[in-house]
C-alpha cells in the first residue's frame, strides 16, 4: 500500500519544524503556517521525521489505498 503526505493548515501552529526537516518540501505562508512546495513527495526519512515531529498534529502519513 503507499502512503501520502496530509497537511492540515488549519491545526498547523507555525512551529516550523516540517521547514527545518524538509525546506525543499516544505515552507511557511507570511502568518507561518505551513505550504507544501511539492505536490507529491517522496516519503523519505526527511519526511518521516517532519510529520514525527510536528507539535500540533498538522501533518500527517495516510494511506492512500494505491497497491
Amino acid at each position: 500500500m503507499t502512503e501520502r503526505l496530509l497537511v492540515d493548515p488549519d491545526v498547523c501552529i507555525g512551529a516550523g519544524l516540517c521547514v527545518v526537516a524538509q525546506p525543499r518540501v516544505f515552507d511557511q505562508d507570511e502568518d507561518g503556517i505551513v505550504t507544501v512546495r511539492v505536490e507529491s513527495p517522496p516519503l523519505d526519512d526527511d519526511i518521516r521525521q517532519a510529520v514525527a515531529t510536528c507539535p500540533s498534529g498538522a501533518l500527517s502519513l495516510r494511506d492512500d489505498g494505491s497497491p
